[in-house]
């Protein structure tokens, strides 16, 4: 039944406000809408709904990331914006904090929300 189902996905936020401000102008994400509960976005086809929760803490891992074809050219956009990329101690990252998955040279680096959610960027090899 859900196979042909368009997806939604949730990021939760404790501050709408300055979330919303980062997803739309650091990010650069195309708003679709608003309502009582969430601001919407078009990610690809995909709807976001950044979602107000009271007292929301971060999960410790990931909980939304993008595909690039060109990770330094992403990192270049998103840094000259003021965000900064994650490194994280002895897990072999270079020095703009991309690490390079060994076994099939995929890309990957991890940056932070205001409220501290996890989120990434990755480039497939070749």
């Amino acid at each position: 039944m859900l196979t042909n189902a368009a997806p939604v996905c949730f990021v939760l936020t404790a501050d709408l406000a300055t979330a919303r401000a980062f997803y739309t102008d650091t990010l650069g994400l195309t708003e679709t809408g608003e309502d009582p509960f969430a601001v919407r976005y078009d990610l690809a086809g995909t709807t976001m709904r950044l979602t107000r929760i009271e007292g929301h803490q971060p999960a410790p891992h990931t909980v939304l990331g993008w595909q690039v074809a060109d990770m330094e050219s992403a990192i270049d956009t998103l840094t000259a914006k003021g965000l900064a990329f994650a490194v994280y101690e002895g897990f072999g990252q270079d020095t703009r904090g991309v690490w390079t998955d060994p076994g099939s040279g995929t890309k990957i680096a991890w940056f932070h929300d205001p409220d501290g959610n996890n989120l990434s960027l990755t480039q497939p090899p070749g």
